[in-house]
């Protein structure tokens, strides 16, 4: 008797504890949890999509899925890869997770990259403690590769294929740096010379994962590094081969236009399973467009116009595209409400019934996917550390940002002068009006401090560190 309550309260638990859903689900009838799939891109700008003012890449499918599920106008990032993905994983912004940038001061002052503090859950843990199946497939980025407590199959996934090295030892060519579930793989020329694109064989990992787990509920997030350059070049030779333009440029193209049909091959096969009416598919990027591998984030105007690209606390080095989808259970439009990479975490585990631990940041947009009252953030907070690997900077590269309603606020180096634009009447961020407002700059500047916790290997926000209790290297 004790089994079968037990089994009708894990039945009806998506329900419980998740109050902005209920009337919307009240006359639907899953048949399991949903199952979510969140698509990352990777240095996709806001101006990459034919949705979103793209004229010359085409991305028929993207486009498309957007006129049938909800495109956010003002869904937010991070400005590089690693603290962007922490902040996604965990739910915190960038002022409270671990990671401020894509390396950190480690021991004798080298630099090493930084993982997730175990304390800090993901949703994958989140979500298999629950029950759920959980995969990602392709760039994990918040670990240490020495230590394989902080890899993404000791974090919550049950499935995980990626390239793995360590940076110092191993040759990155190396076939066994391709990873499935924490065990190398002898994946030799076939990773290069048979597919289109990588992406391609994480696509078709994707759909193994699928198969495995369709009568499941799960959680797959397809970790893509498309248009990331320049290790992701693209093996098909005629894709925009007759627009005469340079080859760094077709490359680019070409690897988002071929995102769009991996994309929708794996939609379609979620189609003919049966799963699109319990999926709920989230696309979007890790931050703003990149400029790197001889790139010209102008050429297809890829930030959209706005001012600024990756590394860059102007709107085109942190908003990006955001499509979400579910068949029958969100109904197609435009908003225009402030999200970020911070609010997934919390969506994801409202769609799935999952209780979230106390020092969450984000807030569910479930409300507003279903068309009901939805709770705005009172500000949204972003640092960065760009000191590391290759580069030292003046003030050690530190940048921070926040929006508070219209007003966007900008500081370079924390002894360095705020900006300050009203994003309503100048969303281009050209004219500083920080002079004729200071008691709004003053306003802000108590945010950047108070919103900026300590934390290991980070110091240019002003806090004092200790190198010395670097534990987490240890574990």
């Amino acid at each position: 008797m004790m089994n079968r309550v037990l089994c009708i309260i894990i039945l009806i638990s998506p329900f419980m504890g998740c109050k902005n859903d209920m009337k919307s689900y009240s006359s639907v009838k899953l048949k399991k949890r949903p199952n979510i799939i969140f698509l990352l891109a990777d240095d996709m700008g806001y101006g990459e999509l034919g949705c979103y003012g793209q004229k010359m890449i085409k991305t028929p499918f993207l486009d498309s899925l957007s006129t049938k599920g909800v495109k956010f106008n003002q869904f937010y990032a991070n400005a590089v890869c690693s603290p962007s993905r922490a902040a996604l994983m965990t739910g915190k912004h960038p002022g409270n997770t671990s990671i401020r940038g894509n390396s950190a001061i480690g021991e004798n002052d080298l630099w090493y990259r930084m993982p997730l503090k175990k304390e800090e859950l993901t949703i994958g843990e989140y979500l298999k403690k629950e029950g759920y199946k959980t995969g990602i497939i392709g760039k994990w980025h918040l670990e240490n590769p020495d230590s394989l407590y902080s890899w993404a199959h000791n974090r919550g996934f049950d499935y995980t294929f990626h390239r793995q090295w360590n940076k110092y030892k191993d040759n990155p060519n190396d076939p066994k740096t391709i990873w499935e579930s924490g065990i190398p793989l002898n994946i030799d020329s076939v990773w290069i010379k048979d597919y289109v694109s990588r992406d391609e064989l994480r696509t078709d990992k994707a759909i193994e994962f699928i198969n495995r787990y369709k009568n499941e509920s799960f959680f797959l997030m397809m970790s893509y590094k498309i248009p990331h350059t320049p290790e992701n070049d693209i093996n098909d030779h005629t894709i925009y081969s007759d627009m005469g333009w340079p080859e760094t440029e077709r490359q680019h193209a070409g690897r988002i236009t071929i995102l769009d049909k991996l994309i929708k091959r794996l939609f379609f096969h979620l189609e003919s399973h049966g799963l699109l009416e319990n999926t709920l598919i989230i696309f979007t990027s890790d931050n703003g467009p990149h400029n790197e591998g001889g790139h010209d984030h102008e050429f297809f105007d890829s930030n959209g116009q706005l001012r600024g690209y990756k590394r860059d606390f102007y709107e085109g080095g942190i908003k990006v595209p955001f499509i979400a989808y579910w068949k029958g259970r969100i109904q197609p439009k435009v908003s225009s409400h402030v999200a970020t990479v911070w609010d997934v975490l919390p969506t994801i585990c409202e769609v799935s019934g999952v209780q979230t631990q106390d020092g969450i940041d984000g807030i569910s947009f479930l409300p507003e996917l279903l068309g009901e009252p939805q709770k705005d953030h009172e500000y949204l907070y972003w640092e960065l550390q760009l000191d590391g690997w290759w580069q030292e900077l003046l003030d050690g590269g530190f940048r921070q940002a926040v929006r508070k309603g219209d007003w966007k606020a900008i500081r370079y180096g924390i002894n360095n002068k705020t900006e300050l634009y009203n994003l309503r009447n100048d969303p281009f961020e050209t004219n500083d009006i920080a002079e004729q407002n200071e008691d709004i700059v003053k306003e802000i500047e108590k945010l950047f401090k108070q919103s900026s916790k300590e934390t290991i290997g980070f110091p240019y926000g002003g806090k004092t560190q200790s190198y010395k209790a670097m534990d987490v290297w240890k574990r």
